[in-house]
C-alpha cells in the first residue's frame, strides 16, 4: 500500500539540508588542503543536492491523482527525474575523472594532510549512511523511484569518502598518485551506480513488468470462484502502482451480476498480491465441459434476446429431441412469431448438428398485471378453506400465507404449504399443481395461483 504523500516529501526535504550542509564543508575543506579527491566527492555531494531537490519537487507531482491528460496518474514523473540526476552524475563522473588525468600526467603536488578533513569524512559517512538507510526503507514502502535513486547517492558518497580516505591516507604515507586514483575511484562508483538505477528506470519507462509481478497476478485471479482460466496478463509499473490487463474465462451461464462480483474478487485478490493495484478484467464467456444440454439451450436463447421456459431433452441414443416453451408478444402476427422460433431452432442445430430435432411451442408473453388490491377477508377465508379441502389428506398439508389480491385481469392467489422434506421437487409440483388446477375450476375468477412448498418446522 502506497504511504502517505508527506511521508516521501518530508524525508526527500531533510535530505535537501544534509546534503548542502556535508557538501559545502567537504568542498571547503577540500580547497583549503588542495585535494582533487575530496573536491570530486563534494561536487558528487552537490549534484546530490540537486537531485534532493528535484525529487522533493517531483514527489509532490507524482503523488497527484489521475486526471483528464494523465490517465494512469503522474508516477511515470519519477522517472523522468532519475533519469535527468542520472545524466548529472555521468557528466560529473566525466569531469572528475578528466581532472585526475590531468594532475596525473602533470604531476601535480599532493594535498597537505591534517586531521580536519579525516573528521569531516567521518562526519560524512556516519549521515549518508543514515541517510541512504531511511531513504532506502521509505523508497521501498512506496515504491518511488525518485527516492531511490536519492538513496543510491548517498550510498555512493559513503563508498566515495572512503575511497577519499583511502586516498588521504595513501598520500600521508608518500604516494603521491593516491588523491588522484581515490578521485578517479569516485567516478568509477559513481558511474556504476548510476549504470544500475539507469537500468531499473529505464525498464519503467520502457513497460518492463516487475520480475514476477505477472505470475502473482495471474495465480490471484485464478484462485478466485467463478474463473475458469486466465488468457493473458499484462503488467505495468507508474509510479507505485501495478496497472494490470487481464483477459480471464468465466462460464457463459453466469448472469452479468455474477460475472461482476467476479472482477470486484478479481481486484481484491490482486491488490492482496501485490499491495497497490488497479485492474482491468476482462471477461470472456466460454462453455464449460461439463455444461448441460438444457444450459446450452437457454444460452442460445438468452444470446438471441428471448424468453425460453420447459426445456426438456430427451436423448434418443442416435439423436437429441428438443421442446421449448417460446414466449412472444401476444400480439405478434402468426408469421413473425413463426420466424423469431425458426430463427431459434437454427441456431440450436447450428451448435448441437443438423440431426437434432427441435419442436418450439409459440405461447403470449404473460403480460404485466395492473395494480391490484387486497381481497377482504371474507374472499380470503373463503379461498384458504378451499385450498385446505382440496389438499384433504394427501402429500400436501398446512395451507398456510393465504393471500388473495383483486386485478382487473382476475383474482391472484398466493399461498405456502407443507410437504414431507424427503419428498422429491416433481412429486411435489405434481400435487400442487393438482391444488391449483382444483382451485381454479372451483374459482373461474381467479387469473393465477402461485405457490411455495416447504417443509415441516424443526
Amino acid at each position: 500500500m502506497t504511504s502517505p504523500p508527506t511521508l516521501k516529501t518530508n524525508v526527500a526535504a531533510i535530505s535537501i539540508f544534509a546534503s548542502a550542509g556535508m557538501a559545502a564543508t567537504k568542498f571547503a575543506v577540500g580547497i583549503a588542503i588542495g585535494s582533487l579527491a575530496l573536491i570530486s566527492e563534494a561536487l558528487h555531494s552537490s549534484v546530490d543536492v540537486i537531485a534532493t531537490v528535484i525529487t522533493w519537487l517531483v514527489v509532490r507531482v507524482s503523488d497527484q491523482p489521475a486526471d483528464a491528460e494523465h490517465h494512469y496518474g503522474h508516477g511515470k514523473f519519477e522517472s523522468l527525474s532519475a533519469l535527468g540526476v542520472i545524466a548529472l552524475l555521468y557528466v560529473l563522473a566525466g569531469g572528475i575523472l578528466v581532472e585526475s588525468w590531468s594532475r596525473l600526467s602533470e604531476g601535480a603536488p599532493p594535498p597537505t594532510i591534517s586531521a580536519v578533513p579525516f573528521v569531516v569524512l567521518v562526519i560524512d559517512i556516519a549521515v549518508n549512511f543514515w541517510r541512504a538507510r531511511a531513504l532506502h526503507r521509505t523508497a521501498r514502502e512506496t515504491q518511488s523511484q525518485a527516492l531511490a535513486a536519492d538513496a543510491l547517492h548517498f550510498a555512493s558518497d559513503v563508498l566515495g569518502s572512503i575511497a577519499v580516505i583511502i586516498g588521504l591516507v595513501l598520500t600521508g604515507l608518500g604516494f603521491a598518485w593516491g588523491d588522484s586514483v581515490a578521485a578517479i575511484a569516485v567516478a568509477v562508483m559513481i558511474s556504476i551506480l548510476g549504470l544500475r538505477l539507469g537500468r531499473s528506470t529505464i525498464e519503467t519507462l520502457l513497460d518492463r513488468a516487475p520480475e514476477g509481478a505477472s505470475e502473482k497476478a495471474t495465480l490471484a485471479i485464478r484462485s478466485v470462484s467463478g474463473v475458469v482460466g486466465v488468457e493473458r496478463v499484462r503488467v505495468r509499473m507508474v509510479g507505485p502502482t501495478h496497472f494490470i490487463d487481464a483477459i480471464a474465462k468465466v462460464p457463459r451461464t453466469y448472469p452479468i451480476d455474477r460475472v461482476e462480483a467476479i472482477k470486484r474478487a478479481a481486484q481484491a485478490a490482486v491488490s492482496e498480491a501485490l499491495g497497490d493495484a488497479d485492474l482491468t478484467f476482462t471477461a470472456v464467456p466460454v462453455a464449460r465441459d461439463n455444461e448441460s444440454v438444457r444450459e446450452r439451450i437457454m444460452v442460445i436463447a438468452r444470446n438471441s434476446g428471448l424468453a425460453v421456459h420447459h426445456v426438456t431433452v430427451h436423448d434418443l441414443g442416435d439423436k437429441l429431441t428438443v421442446s421449448i416453451d417460446l414466449e412472444v408478444d401476444g400480439d405478434m402476427e402468426l408469421k413473425a412469431a413463426h420466424d423469431i422460433a425458426h430463427a431459434l431452432e437454427r441456431s440450436i442445430r447450428e451448435d448441437f448438428g443438423e440431426d437434432v430435432e427441435v419442436d418450439t411451442h409459440i405461447e403470449p408473453l404473460e403480460p404485466e398485471l395492473p395494480h391490484g388490491t387486497d381481497a377482504s377477508p371474507e374472499r380470503v377465508e373463503t379461498i384458504r378453506k378451499a385450498l385446505s379441502q382440496f389438499a384433504g389428506s394427501g402429500t400436501i398439508h398446512d395451507i398456510h400465507n393465504v393471500r388473495v389480491r383483486d386485478t382487473e385481469a382476475g383474482e391472484i392467489v398466493n399461498f405456502h404449504c407443507r410437504a414431507a422434506p424427503s419428498m422429491s421437487v416433481i412429486k411435489v409440483h405434481e400435487n400442487v399443481d393438482e391444488i391449483e388446477r382444483a382451485l381454479r375450476r372451483a374459482f373461474p375468477s381467479i387469473k393465477r395461483v402461485i405457490s411455495h412448498a416447504e417443509p415441516p418446522r424443526a
